[in-house]
């Protein structure tokens, strides 16, 4: 794994989860909202899963 250290991993991954639900958040009812969604929803599961 490319982030073995906790230190540089868990800020890491609060960061993507944070940049994700703020995505989600500015999601529009446009095709560009659901673009956003669906990066949105990517970023916090890549940053759930660094946490773990």
């Amino acid at each position: 794994m490319m982030f073995k250290n906790p230190h540089i991993r868990r800020p890491l991954a609060t960061l993507l989860v944070a940049l994700g639900a703020m995505m989600m958040f500015f999601a529009t009812e446009a095709w560009v909202g659901v673009v956003l969604l669906v990066l949105g929803v990517t970023i916090e599961v890549i940053g759930i899963a660094l946490r773990h």
